[in-house]
């Protein structure tokens, strides 16, 4: 599967954040966008994401446009916020994500391991310090089946370890032929030759 973005171009209060911008995602590879704040980079997600349409261009899931297509069940979103139920226990947050998803390779419990939040599924979230909420919207990834994965500053409140949990999971999906797109302040470590694509857009 190829994701593509042709001739993509964002107009936000009367001004042009990018313009004619094409670039295109293949399996096992990570597309970085750069730039300074206000450059368009969260923009550009929320294009990809489908939450907004280009001012111009389009962007192609496969063969197709992303809205005939399969692609909003073969991607998955995490933003600045981390999308959690601040009011659900850890256990029901991931139950509802699954109950809207299809099974990924990790049980909830597998899950819950691998983000180093094993032993907390009893509580509640807002219960959670910000990087074990940032880590259990990251541990819904794992549960559901999602080819590619956009990520919106995913490092976000992560203290080094949790960092270096997140670049283990991007390099682990990305080698089991999953693509990644993300913004991200942050330089990031990867292994097994990951591609990383990049785009900046104060360029």
């Amino acid at each position: 599967m190829l994701l593509q973005g042709i001739g993509l171009s964002c107009i936000r209060d009367d001004r042009e954040l990018f313009t004619n911008l094409t670039f295109s995602l293949q399996p096992k590879q990570i597309l970085l966008l750069e730039g300074k704040n206000g450059s368009g980079k969260t923009s550009l997600l929320r294009i990809l994401c489908g939450f907004r349409e280009p001012d111009a261009g389009e962007v192609r899931w496969g063969e197709e446009a992303i809205n005939d297509s399969s692609y909003y069940a073969d991607m998955a979103y995490v933003g600045h916020l981390d999308g959690v139920k601040k009011e659900l226990t850890v256990l029901e947050n991931l139950k509802v994500s699954l109950a809207l998803g299809i099974a990924g390779q990790y049980s909830i419990n597998d899950a819950l391991t691998k983000v180093h939040l094993q032993g907390y599924d009893d509580v509640l979230v807002q219960a959670l310090s910000a990087g074990q909420k940032r880590r259990l919207s990251l541990a819904r990834l794992l549960i559901t089946h999602n080819v590619l994965w956009i990520l919106d500053e995913p490092f976000t409140s992560l203290d080094k370890q949790g960092i270096a949990l997140i670049e283990s999971l991007m390099t682990e999906h990305c080698a089991g032929g999953g693509m990644i797109v993300l913004t991200s302040h942050h330089d990031i470590t990867l292994h097994n030759d990951v591609d990383v694509v990049r785009i900046n857009l104060s360029a």
